[in-house]
């Protein structure tokens, strides 16, 4: 999937179209993910810079958007961050609050089961956007999410490749489908790649897709360790 950007022309439509995939996918689940999404929304609105894909505010600042105590953003504020929604930029320093971006490109793969619920047209303009199949309503054919259950007769591993899949087969294909899993204790788990590229690469800029993936299959999990032959 390419990631829409709000930029140019087109930038306050590419605008509206992320906050409305946000919108529907908030307003489709339950009241915990209906009030996240809410208030990220609000952050999105009120203090995020588009341009430079950079949110930067303290929490005492979101803490009075929000109409909560500081305790509740940092909880919520994490809740987004192992989505993967939320990454951190540039870390805070010496007073400095942390620079944040939003990670577009998983905002929309997790939003897109909700698209329908807008409209056709919507799903169809989306579609194109991001240069993503609208072929049976679905990014990936059942028999192959399927075939990823059958792979890892449903254990761990099994289960989160079956996520990797749905989200975007091209990079599980090229990435995450030659991983094997070495074993998995004390809330880390263990792969090993084809070689030490294979490795270094998902580490520099898969590791956050694979993080987030595990953390949804099991929320027990709170790290992976990726070594090479």
């Amino acid at each position: 999937m390419q990631v829409i950007k709000p930029v140019g022309r087109e930038a306050a439509v590419k605008k509206y179209d992320i906050l409305s995939a946000l919108m529907a996918h908030g307003l489709a689940g339950e009241p915990g993910l209906q009030r996240l999404v809410f208030r990220l929304m609000s952050l999105i609105t009120t203090r995020y810079n588009w341009q430079r894909n950079e949110l930067v505010t303290g929490q005492r600042e979101i803490a009075r958007l929000w109409c909560v105590d500081e305790r509740t953003v940092k909880r919520d504020m994490a809740r987004l961050r192992g989505l993967g929604w939320i990454v951190v930029k540039r870390q805070g320093a010496r007073g400095r609050v942390s620079v944040l971006r939003l990670d577009l490109d998983r905002i929309l793969m997790d939003t897109r089961p909700s698209w329908p619920n807008i409209g056709d047209d919507y799903v169809l303009r989306m579609s194109q956007s991001t240069g993503s199949s609208t072929e049976g309503g679905n990014v990936v054919p059942f028999r192959r999410l399927e075939a990823a259950a059958d792979e890892g007769d449903l254990d761990l591993w099994g289960r989160v490749r079956a996520q990797l899949l749905a989200e975007d087969a091209s990079v599980f294909d090229a990435w995450f489908k030659a991983l094997v899993e070495v074993g998995h204790g004390e809330g880390v788990l263990h792969l090993t790649a084809p070689s030490r590229f294979h490795a270094n690469y998902l580490r520099m800029h898969l590791l956050g897709r694979l993080q987030a993936a595990l953390t949804r299959i099991e929320p027990s999990m709170n790290g992976i360790r990726i070594d090479a032959p």
